[in-house]
This record gives C-alpha cells, sequence and structure tokens, in this order.
C-alpha cells in the first residue's frame, strides 16, 4: 500500500527500494531552501509542467496547477512506475484506494502508463501540504489534485520511478 509522511519518515521506509533513492533525492533538493528544482518551481507559472530526466529511468515531472472539486477527479493507477508524488506548496485533498477495489473504465498502457478507473467513493482521504509525500505502487489507486475548500494553487514534483519486475 501508499507510503505517506514527511521526507524523513519516506527515506527511513523506502531506503532499500531499487530506484527511489533517485527521487527521494531529488524530493530533498525540491524542499532545501536554495535547490534549483525548488526556485524554478516556485518561480514557475500557472500551467507548468516539465520533464527532468534523472537517470535510471526514473523521471520527475514538475507541476503547477490549481486544484479541482471532486467531482472533477480521476482514479488511476501505473504499471509500469511507481509515484513518489510531493507538494512543494499549496494543499489538496488526496484520495487512496486498493487498485482491486476499483472497476476499469479506460486503460492507456502501455503508451501513456496510466489506467483510469469508474468513480469510487470509499478510498481514504489523505490531506497533503506543503513538505508531504506520498509513494503510490502500481496497486495503489490514487486520485489527486482535490481542492481543499475553494481551487487553490499547488506546486508540485512526481517522480515516476520504473517499477523493478522480482
Amino acid at each position: 500500500m501508499a507510503v505517506i509522511g514527511s521526507l524523513s519518515t519516506v527515506n527511513a521506509q523506502l531506503a532499500g527500494t531499487p530506484g527511489l533513492w533517485l527521487a527521494l533525492d531529488y524530493v530533498g533538493e525540491c524542499f532545501r531552501e536554495g535547490g534549483a528544482p525548488r526556485a524554478r518551481l516556485l518561480a514557475a507559472e500557472l500551467g507548468h509542467n516539465a520533464r527532468i530526466e534523472l537517470g535510471h529511468g526514473v523521471f520527475a515531472l514538475e507541476q503547477v496547477y490549481q486544484t479541482k472539486p471532486r467531482a472533477d477527479g480521476r482514479w488511476e493507477t501505473h504499471r509500469a512506475h511507481i509515484d513518489v508524488q510531493a507538494l512543494i506548496a499549496g494543499e489538496e485533498f488526496m484520495e487512496v484506494a486498493d487498485r482491486a477495489k476499483l472497476t476499469l473504465l479506460e486503460d492507456l498502457t502501455p503508451g501513456q502508463d496510466v489506467i483510469f478507473y469508474r468513480a469510487f467513493d470509499r478510498g481514504a482521504v489523505l490531506r497533503f501540504g506543503a513538505g508531504d509525500i506520498g509513494v503510490y505502487f502500481p496497486s495503489d489507486g490514487h486520485m489527486g489534485s482535490l481542492a481543499v475548500g475553494q481551487p487553490g494553487l499547488v506546486r508540485k514534483v512526481v517522480v515516476k520511478v520504473p517499477v523493478v519486475a522480482p
């Protein structure tokens, strides 16, 4: 299931997981005052969505967007990647559920590595603020970018880590 918490908590829980050390190092740079990724994200305009290659198949998506009402959200999972999602600024609700409880709507793999699911109202609701991280594995359905009250501006990085077959 998903791993949620601060950078130190997530680091401790995932220290031995292949590929995640690159993701967590990058997230640390995004949180660090004076870090280039943080400065870039804080200066970026609404709609910014940049892909940064980190090596070994790991890449980051730097995003600046407005949160949306829950009715506009979409449940999703990924087959080929683990998502490491970190909020740099702003806040949003994120819902999480076991993929086995979700009903398939649209499978865009392998081209886009995203699978969408029908509406589901029994997920766990998490409130993320600046400094919070969620790690979502292929079995973790997630629906993010949800407004806390009124829509608000979020600055976020999503690091995609390739799933390593056992």
